[in-house]
Protein backbone atom coordinates (compact mmCIF):
# COMPACT_ATOMS: atom_id res chain seq x y z
CA UNK A 1 0.00 0.00 0.00
CA UNK A 2 1.05 3.17 -0.85
CA UNK A 3 0.70 6.15 1.74
CA UNK A 4 0.33 9.44 -0.17
CA UNK A 5 2.42 11.69 1.45
CA UNK A 6 1.76 15.25 3.41
CA UNK A 7 3.63 18.74 3.55
CA UNK A 8 7.56 17.66 3.78
CA UNK A 9 9.85 20.20 4.98
CA UNK A 10 11.65 22.24 3.01
CA UNK A 11 15.76 22.97 2.89
CA UNK A 12 14.69 25.65 5.49
CA UNK A 13 12.54 22.98 7.55
CA UNK A 14 9.35 24.43 6.72
CA UNK A 15 7.01 22.62 5.55
CA UNK A 16 5.90 22.18 1.78
CA UNK A 17 3.70 20.76 -0.53
CA UNK A 18 5.79 17.93 -2.06
CA UNK A 19 5.97 19.33 -5.87
CA UNK A 20 7.83 22.32 -4.36
CA UNK A 21 10.75 20.32 -4.01
CA UNK A 22 11.35 19.28 -6.89
CA UNK A 23 14.09 21.96 -7.38
CA UNK A 24 14.99 26.00 -6.34
CA UNK A 25 13.24 27.20 -9.36
CA UNK A 26 9.84 25.20 -8.36
CA UNK A 27 10.66 26.31 -4.76
CA UNK A 28 11.27 29.68 -5.53
CA UNK A 29 7.64 29.76 -7.13
CA UNK A 30 5.84 28.45 -4.42
CA UNK A 31 7.39 30.32 -1.61
CA UNK A 32 6.21 33.75 -3.33
CA UNK A 33 4.07 33.38 -5.99
CA UNK A 34 1.58 30.36 -6.37
CA UNK A 35 -1.69 30.73 -4.52
CA UNK A 36 -1.40 34.63 -4.28
CA UNK A 37 -4.45 36.71 -5.82
CA UNK A 38 -3.74 37.76 -8.50
CA UNK A 39 -6.57 40.49 -10.34
CA UNK A 40 -5.24 42.28 -13.10
CA UNK A 41 -6.29 41.35 -16.97
CA UNK A 42 -2.71 41.14 -18.07
CA UNK A 43 -1.62 38.94 -15.05
CA UNK A 44 -4.65 37.11 -15.43
CA UNK A 45 -4.56 36.23 -19.06
CA UNK A 46 -0.71 34.89 -18.09
CA UNK A 47 -1.27 31.97 -16.26
CA UNK A 48 -4.14 31.61 -18.37
CA UNK A 49 -2.04 31.19 -21.48
CA UNK A 50 1.26 29.25 -19.23
CA UNK A 51 -1.48 26.85 -18.00
CA UNK A 52 -2.58 26.05 -21.39
CA UNK A 53 0.99 25.72 -22.88
CA UNK A 54 1.26 23.22 -19.61
CA UNK A 55 -1.37 20.74 -20.50
CA UNK A 56 0.73 17.27 -21.01
CA UNK A 57 3.73 18.89 -19.63
CA UNK A 58 5.46 19.41 -16.48
CA UNK A 59 5.02 23.18 -14.58
CA UNK A 60 8.68 23.14 -14.19
CA UNK A 61 9.26 23.15 -18.09
CA UNK A 62 7.01 26.11 -18.56
CA UNK A 63 8.54 27.78 -15.72
CA UNK A 64 12.06 27.34 -17.00
CA UNK A 65 10.64 28.76 -20.45
CA UNK A 66 8.81 31.59 -18.87
CA UNK A 67 10.94 34.27 -19.44
CA UNK A 68 10.83 33.70 -23.44
CA UNK A 69 6.90 33.08 -23.17
CA UNK A 70 6.94 36.94 -21.81
CA UNK A 71 9.22 37.89 -24.32
CA UNK A 72 7.63 36.36 -27.58
CA UNK A 73 3.93 37.05 -26.22
CA UNK A 74 5.09 40.50 -25.47
CA UNK A 75 4.59 40.30 -21.45
CA UNK A 76 1.09 38.94 -22.38
CA UNK A 77 -0.37 42.42 -23.12
CA UNK A 78 -3.33 40.96 -24.64
CA UNK A 79 -4.21 44.04 -26.92
CA UNK A 80 -0.51 43.08 -28.41
CA UNK A 81 -0.86 39.51 -28.42
CA UNK A 82 -4.27 39.84 -29.79
CA UNK A 83 -2.03 41.71 -33.08
CA UNK A 84 -0.20 39.05 -33.89
CA UNK A 85 -0.59 37.48 -37.19
CA UNK A 86 0.40 35.13 -38.91
CA UNK A 87 4.41 35.54 -39.73
CA UNK A 88 4.54 36.67 -35.88
CA UNK A 89 2.79 32.85 -35.27
CA UNK A 90 5.51 31.26 -37.40
CA UNK A 91 8.25 33.01 -35.89
CA UNK A 92 6.79 31.54 -32.70
CA UNK A 93 7.13 27.98 -34.06
CA UNK A 94 10.48 28.96 -34.62
CA UNK A 95 11.80 29.93 -31.42
CA UNK A 96 13.10 26.45 -29.40
CA UNK A 97 12.49 28.44 -26.49
CA UNK A 98 8.90 28.17 -25.87
CA UNK A 99 6.49 25.30 -26.24
CA UNK A 100 6.41 25.06 -30.39
CA UNK A 101 2.96 23.87 -30.87
CA UNK A 102 0.70 25.66 -33.38
CA UNK A 103 -2.90 25.32 -32.06
CA UNK A 104 -1.62 26.10 -28.60
CA UNK A 105 0.55 29.35 -30.22
CA UNK A 106 -2.78 30.24 -32.25
CA UNK A 107 -5.32 29.57 -29.18
CA UNK A 108 -2.91 32.37 -27.13
CA UNK A 109 -4.02 34.99 -29.73
CA UNK A 110 -7.09 33.78 -30.11
CA UNK A 111 -7.75 34.13 -26.50
CA UNK A 112 -6.35 37.57 -26.65
CA UNK A 113 -8.86 38.68 -28.82
CA UNK A 114 -10.97 37.66 -26.48
CA UNK A 115 -9.84 39.09 -23.64
CA UNK A 116 -9.81 42.45 -25.41
CA UNK A 117 -13.69 41.96 -26.64
CA UNK A 118 -14.71 41.00 -23.35
CA UNK A 119 -12.89 44.33 -22.21
CA UNK A 120 -14.75 46.29 -24.80
CA UNK A 121 -18.04 45.14 -24.26
CA UNK A 122 -17.90 45.56 -20.16
CA UNK A 123 -19.04 41.76 -19.94
CA UNK A 124 -19.13 41.09 -17.55
CA UNK A 125 -19.23 44.38 -15.37
CA UNK A 126 -17.33 45.07 -12.13
CA UNK A 127 -19.88 45.98 -10.07
CA UNK A 128 -20.24 45.24 -6.16
CA UNK A 129 -24.00 43.60 -6.95
CA UNK A 130 -22.65 41.95 -9.79
CA UNK A 131 -20.67 39.78 -8.10
CA UNK A 132 -21.81 37.06 -5.48
CA UNK A 133 -21.68 38.18 -2.24
CA UNK A 134 -19.23 35.44 -0.79
CA UNK A 135 -17.12 36.63 -3.39
CA UNK A 136 -17.21 40.81 -2.07
CA UNK A 137 -17.08 39.01 1.44
CA UNK A 138 -13.56 37.22 0.18
CA UNK A 139 -12.09 40.09 -1.12
CA UNK A 140 -12.92 42.34 1.38
CA UNK A 141 -11.34 39.78 4.01
CA UNK A 142 -8.08 39.80 1.70
CA UNK A 143 -8.32 43.35 1.54
CA UNK A 144 -8.44 43.35 -2.03
CA UNK A 145 -10.16 45.18 -4.65
CA UNK A 146 -12.53 44.16 -6.68
CA UNK A 147 -11.49 42.83 -9.73
CA UNK A 148 -11.44 45.36 -13.17
CA UNK A 149 -14.01 44.68 -16.07
CA UNK A 150 -13.75 41.66 -18.37
CA UNK A 151 -11.89 38.77 -17.97
CA UNK A 152 -10.64 39.57 -14.33
CA UNK A 153 -14.47 39.67 -13.35
CA UNK A 154 -15.37 36.46 -15.20
CA UNK A 155 -12.65 34.61 -13.66
CA UNK A 156 -13.19 35.87 -10.16
CA UNK A 157 -17.39 35.32 -10.30
CA UNK A 158 -16.60 31.79 -10.17
CA UNK A 159 -14.57 31.76 -6.82
CA UNK A 160 -16.16 29.43 -5.02
CA UNK A 161 -17.74 29.76 -1.23
CA UNK A 162 -15.21 27.00 0.09
CA UNK A 163 -11.68 25.79 -0.76
CA UNK A 164 -10.73 22.28 -0.34
CA UNK A 165 -8.15 21.55 2.82
CA UNK A 166 -6.51 18.49 1.19
CA UNK A 167 -4.14 16.62 4.43
CA UNK A 168 -2.07 14.72 1.41
CA UNK A 169 -1.50 15.00 -2.30
CA UNK A 170 -4.34 11.99 -2.65
CA UNK A 171 -6.54 14.57 -1.18
CA UNK A 172 -5.94 17.40 -3.93
CA UNK A 173 -8.68 18.14 -6.39
CA UNK A 174 -7.94 18.13 -9.88
CA UNK A 175 -11.16 19.80 -11.43
CA UNK A 176 -14.56 21.29 -9.10
CA UNK A 177 -17.98 22.65 -10.44
CA UNK A 178 -16.57 25.85 -10.53
CA UNK A 179 -14.05 25.20 -12.48
CA UNK A 180 -16.34 22.94 -14.39
CA UNK A 181 -18.64 26.36 -14.53
CA UNK A 182 -15.50 28.65 -15.50
CA UNK A 183 -14.32 26.76 -18.33
CA UNK A 184 -17.95 26.83 -19.38
CA UNK A 185 -18.05 30.11 -19.74
CA UNK A 186 -14.98 30.84 -21.17
CA UNK A 187 -15.42 28.64 -24.27
CA UNK A 188 -18.47 30.79 -24.43
CA UNK A 189 -16.77 33.95 -25.22
CA UNK A 190 -14.55 32.38 -27.61
CA UNK A 191 -11.62 30.75 -25.19
CA UNK A 192 -9.66 27.67 -26.49
CA UNK A 193 -7.64 25.03 -24.13
CA UNK A 194 -9.58 25.95 -21.29
CA UNK A 195 -10.70 22.56 -20.21
CA UNK A 196 -12.09 22.15 -16.05
CA UNK A 197 -8.62 20.69 -14.76
CA UNK A 198 -6.76 23.61 -16.82
CA UNK A 199 -9.68 26.25 -15.40
CA UNK A 200 -8.92 24.47 -11.25
CA UNK A 201 -4.96 25.01 -12.05
CA UNK A 202 -5.50 28.46 -12.85
CA UNK A 203 -7.91 28.82 -9.49
CA UNK A 204 -5.17 27.66 -7.59
CA UNK A 205 -2.67 29.43 -9.74
CA UNK A 206 -4.09 32.63 -8.75
CA UNK A 207 -4.81 32.56 -5.11
CA UNK A 208 -8.48 31.65 -6.00
CA UNK A 209 -8.48 27.65 -4.32
CA UNK A 210 -6.15 27.01 -1.59
CA UNK A 211 -4.36 24.12 -2.87
CA UNK A 212 -1.18 24.10 -0.48
CA UNK A 213 -1.93 21.00 2.10
CA UNK A 214 -2.91 21.43 5.51
CA UNK A 215 0.24 22.12 7.25
CA UNK A 216 1.95 24.01 4.62
CA UNK A 217 3.77 27.52 5.49
CA UNK A 218 1.75 28.75 3.00
CA UNK A 219 -1.56 27.56 3.74
CA UNK A 220 -3.74 30.41 4.08
CA UNK A 221 -1.11 33.17 2.32
CA UNK A 222 -3.95 34.34 -0.18
CA UNK A 223 -5.97 35.94 3.11
CA UNK A 224 -9.06 34.97 1.42
CA UNK A 225 -10.35 31.92 3.75
CA UNK A 226 -10.91 31.89 6.92
CA UNK A 227 -8.93 28.56 8.01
Amino acid sequence: MTISPGPLPGPDGRPRTPWALGNDRLLAYYDSEWGMPVLDEAGLFERLSLEAFQSGLSWDVILAKRPAFREVFHHFDPDRVAAMGDTDVERALADARIVRNRAKITAAIGNARAVVTLREAGDPPTLPDSLPRHVRDALRRADLPLPAVGLPALIWSHLPEATPRPATVAEVPTTSPEATALAKTLKKRGFRFVGPTTAHALMEAVGMVDGHLAGSWRRGCSGLWDE
